[in-house]
């Protein structure tokens, strides 16, 4: 197949994700080869003009690089396993999401194959694929990551190479999916507490968005702080923030709301106090987190 620009791709894996990734390279003109395990799911991306390959060994042979958008990779070795002989030459972009440590193994395991391994981790959904705005973490082969920095813009408009260890860009999407997760459970957990008080989603929206926009400055502000090791409590204190969230525990069991969130929430900041730390900030739970310690015994 030729291209408007006479370059081309290979996307194996045809989520949401991957066809979103699919569909921007057909956008800029590129010859895409296509493989998944549900074949429909390439019927409007082959009706666009890209190409189904057979099997996964005629998908890796199309293209030099090829773009992995799987469920972990897990998925990934079971895909390319009974296809590994033609592996050889290859750029695996894995876009995939898993741990620092297993995108090393990954790492380690193309290398032996014969391909390059670029991590990649994406921050935005599929409707922010091919925005310029858009940013994906990489880690792996400067030289390689360089070579084929116009394609991987082609995803999202910023690319932010991390480093050459391959752990790096899936440890930056995982701190991010740290708070995404937590912070829109927590959100839930509002809504949650809203209904139950006869408000809407729509009622809380502005006082949740107001509150979402003042976290940047607390990030900043506890950031110096907490690389300073100043947990002094000069401008709060835990005993006070353990008081606030058994607030909101109550305020949650009260309403007849679940309190799983609240509950571990409150949990955390127990073992703050247990520890030591009434009088200190209550950033200094960031130590007790560092450390791993458990909870002391009953």
């Amino acid at each position: 197949m030729s291209s408007r620009t006479g370059q081309s791709v290979t996307v194996i894996g045809l989520g949401p994700m991957g066809r979103a990734i699919a569909a921007a390279f057909l956008d800029r003109g590129y010859a895409v080869t296509l493989w998944n395990r549900t074949s429909s799911r390439a019927d409007d991306l082959v009706s666009r003009g890209a190409v189904l390959a057979p099997d996964v060994e005629q998908a890796l042979a199309a293209n030099e690089v090829v773009i992995l958008s799987l469920t972990d990779y897990a998925a990934m070795y079971d895909v390319l396993n009974p296809a590994a002989a033609a592996l050889t030459g290859r750029v695996l972009v894995n876009l995939s999401s898993d741990t620092p440590e297993r995108a090393r193994a990954a790492a380690r395991w193309a290398a032996e194959r014969g391909a390059v391994h670029l991590t990649g981790g994406i921050t935005v959904p599929p409707s922010g694929i091919g925005q310029p705005d858009s940013a994906t973490f990489y880690s792996g082969p400067r030289e390689t990551f360089d070579r084929h920095r116009p394609l991987l813009e082609v995803i999202t408009g910023r690319t932010d190479h991390r480093g050459e260890d391959p752990g790096l860009a899936a440890l930056f999407y995982q701190l991010g999916m740290v708070m995404f997760w937590t912070s829109m459970l927590s959100y839930w957990q509002a809504i949650a507490l809203a209904r139950a008080n006869g408000l809407t989603a729509a009622d809380i929206l502005p006082h949740a968005t107001e509150t979402a926009n003042s976290l940047p400055g607390f990030f900043a502000f506890y950031a110096e702080r907490i690389d300073a090791g100043h947990h002094l409590g000069d401008v709060d204190r835990l005993s006070m923030g353990t008081a606030s969230v058994e607030h909101v525990l109550h305020t949650n069991a009260d309403a007849g709301v679940d309190t799983a969130l609240p509950a571990a929430v409150a949990g955390l900041f127990r073992r703050g106090m247990d520890a030591g730390h009434a009088a200190d900030s209550f950033s200094s739970l960031v130590e007790l987190m560092t450390k791993g310690e458990a909870p002391p015994r009953s």
